[in-house]
């Protein structure tokens, strides 16, 4: 097997020896273009480049091993994204991720969190299944550590969260660009960040389109046959044209009672929902407009931003990578909210100016 080194990197792009370890070894923010860092990424990839770990861990007197620790996010399909993302993100800086799953368990996150402590690790990312405040264990506050779809409140831990107000601002704007004037909301139930921002954002822009709020138009159901029964309640007495639906789960109960009536979704009702659930989404007929979160995004973003802490470097250039459908915070933010992506489907009908 031939050995890649660096100089052949550099000899192969045309740049210099120092430019490829400045960022090989995660050093290149505000030292090295962004155009060409990516194409030095690129480069070793192609080439299958691989740094001496031993040499470098007796050099800096670090593992190179970042410690993910989770709730449910590992058996969740559309959610183990944000492993990805940060697993993408740590090769490209040269680190290995370590993750564990402690399924909500506080004392099997303790003992995980000892574990990934024995090996040694540089830095932790906390993540959640799900937007939400948390409040992190005591054994991880001297440690260099981003929260992962989540945040602590009243903390200055650095935290990448989607940006909930947005994702209501940009459903309800979408229905109302096609023609609805009576939008129901089809929350969730709890006490989420999630719920509150999305709920937010749908008010908002409700007011700003000169649209009353109408309670009667809101409801916040239990998943599952409290949702269906509630929808049917709220469409037979109250007859919304568009509904925006916290998730695209909820959305199958107004696709069901549009079809007991012969409604035809797309045409004479629109749906949008949120996260972009490839089972849900592209099973629906016709296909579900929906809002995606962003967790691979956020998985990249937390593990750049980890390195940054590590290396104890200025982290003010914008993230930039080819395979992310949002666009990226600066790593200058420390508490970064993350735009959602709205995902054109066939559930939103088209508006009489465009007909």
């Amino acid at each position: 097997m031939v050995n890649i080194t660096m100089k052949q990197i550099a000899e192969d792009l045309g740049v210099s020896i120092s430019a490829v370890s400045l960022v090989l070894n995660g050093h290149a923010n505000g030292r090295i273009r962004p155009e060409l860092a990516q194409r030095i990424h690129e480069e070793t990839q192609r080439l299958g480049y691989k740094p001496n770990r031993m040499a470098r861990s007796i050099r800096t007197n670090r593992t190179y091993i970042l410690g993910f620790i989770s709730d449910e996010i590992a058996t969740t399909p559309f959610a183990g994204r944000l492993i990805l993302g940060a697993q993408t993100a740590a090769q490209q800086l040269g680190y290995t991720l370590l993750v564990v799953n402690t399924n909500g368990d506080d004392e099997l996150e303790a003992q995980e969190i000892a574990t990934l402590k024995q090996y040694g690790v540089d830095g932790f990312l906390y993540a959640r299944m799900f937007n939400q405040t948390v409040q992190v264990p005591e054994s991880l506050r001297k440690d260099p550590l981003v929260l992962l779809d989540a945040r602590e409140a009243q903390s200055n831990i650095p935290s990448i969260v989607p940006d909930e107000i947005q994702i209501g601002k940009d459903a309800t704007t979408r229905l109302i660009d096609a023609g609805c004037r009576r939008i129901a909301y089809i929350g969730a139930d709890g006490d989420l960040d999630a719920e509150q921002g999305r709920m937010q954002g749908y008010r908002q822009v409700l007011e700003k389109a000169g649209l009353p709020f109408d309670d009667n138009l809101v409801i916040h159901p239990h998943i599952g046959t409290q949702t269906s029964q509630e929808v049917q309640e709220l469409t037979e007495r109250f007859h919304p044209d568009g509904f925006f639906c916290f998730n695209d789960a909820r959305a199958w109960s107004v696709y069901m009672e549009a079809a007991k009536h012969g409604v035809v979704v797309g045409k004479q009702i629109s749906v949008v929902g949120v996260d972009n659930h490839q089972v849900i989404a592209e099973t629906f007929t016709p296909h579900l407009t929906t809002i995606e979160l962003p967790h691979y995004e956020m998985g990249y973003w937390g593990t750049q931003k980890l390195v940054s802490l590590i290396d104890g470097a200025d982290a003010n250039d914008a993230v930039k990578h080819a395979h992310t459908r949002a666009a990226l915070p600066s790593l200058s933010r420390r508490h970064a909210r993350i735009h959602c992506a709205l995902v054109e489907k066939e559930s939103v009908a088209e508006s009489s100016a465009d007909s």
